[in-house]
């Protein structure tokens, strides 16, 4: 058998075998079960912070689970956003100076001025992310 004729084996039976829908639904489900994962155990983090005692308000516990879900989204949406605008910042910049290398100083200076303008979108999501943790209006409006 010649050298890497394992490989082309095991590409040949991932195409026989269905081309990766199999493989596909199998990730669909993973990532199911780890979002219901982290779910439930936001609830029940918020609803053993709740009330110590031997009643339990589940009404907090329920606002505290969806801002520790909310706060999450926060983030995870506020860095892909920028994660995205810098990579395509970025790569307009090193095609300008590829045409134009003599505009070197006035393309850096412009993309850093971006970057920054764009770095502070990610950090206002991190702003709303630790008020709806830490400063949660919700318990104030709800009375708890």
């Amino acid at each position: 058998m010649k050298k890497g004729g394992e490989l082309i084996q095991i590409v040949n039976w991932f195409i026989k075998n269905g081309g990766g829908k199999k493989m596909k639904k199998t990730f669909a489900e993973g990532v199911l079960v780890i979002f219901s994962v982290l779910f439930s155990a936001s609830l029940a983090a918020a609803a053993e912070a709740a009330a110590p005692g031997s009643s339990v308000d589940y009404t907090k516990a329920i606002v505290v689970g969806c801002s520790l879900i909310a706060a999450g989204f926060a983030m995870a949406l506020g860095t892909i956003g920028t994660g995205l605008g810098m990579g395509q910042g970025l790569s307009g910049a090193t095609n300008a100076v590829g045409r134009n290398p003599e505009a070197q100083g006035k393309i850096l200076i412009t993309m850093m001025v971006g970057l920054a303008m764009i770095e502070s979108l990610a950090i206002y999501a991190l702003v709303v992310a630790l008020v709806v943790l830490y400063a949660n209006p919700l318990l104030k409006v709800i009375g708890l």
